[in-house]
């Protein structure tokens, strides 16, 4: 027997024996009514608020995995919501519009620890030929 259920849905009879598999879930069939069937498995949802969360830690910089160690939830499911509200927030690329303002960051540490000092430490200008 299955340890989420204890008796049959139907007519609460607590005989019941293995049946057979139903779309991969255990079937049942019970002794008193003949009814056949299969335990759903329980659904969690995670709330609204660690949800929010969630993305708001993600947006501080911590990790997937280290905020599903906080908030006791899966990393994958962390990344499953970050990866969607980028979908919903992708922003169009417009061939024609020039971008005003680059970021680069990590850069420092790269070029900080290069052998030869070429480029070091200029900043990033646009040329004549747009590069």
């Amino acid at each position: 027997m299955n340890e989420t259920f204890d008796s049959c849905p139907k007519c609460k009879h607590k005989h019941f024996v293995k049946a057979g598999f139903n779309n991969g879930r255990q079937r049942y069939k019970c002794k008193g009514c003949n009814h056949y069937f299969s335990v759903h498995k329980p659904t969690h949802h995670k709330s609204e608020e660690t949800k929010q969360m969630a993305i708001n830690m993600y947006l501080e910089g911590l990790g997937f995995r280290s905020i599903g160690r906080i908030l006791g939830i899966s990393y994958g499911t962390v990344y499953q919501w970050v990866k969607k509200l980028g979908e919903q927030h992708q922003i169009k690329q417009d061939s024609n519009q020039a971008i005003d303002i680059v970021e680069l960051d990590e850069i420092h540490s790269y070029t900080k620890h290069k052998k030869t000092l070429a480029g070091l430490g200029l900043p990033l200008t646009e040329q004549q030929n747009k590069s």
